[in-house]
């Protein structure tokens, strides 16, 4: 058999032990090329660069 709680948890003490699990915004550093903002230690999605240099290729949109 398990055992049983004695007594009900509050929701604030639940908030409180919990208090880690939180969500947390990323950090967005700018791009040195385009000035946009960017995920530090990524590849820029605007332009495509990366510690000075182009490392994937953005497809342009092609006006007909």
């Amino acid at each position: 058999m398990a055992g049983q709680p004695k007594k009900r948890t509050p929701h604030a003490a639940q908030g409180e032990r919990r208090s880690h699990l939180r969500l947390v915004a990323a950090n967005l550093s700018q791009c040195p090329q385009c000035k946009a903002p960017k995920p530090a230690h990524q590849a820029c999605p605007q332009c495509g660069m990366f510690r000075g240099r182009q490392a994937i290729r953005i497809k342009t949109k092609t006006r007909t």
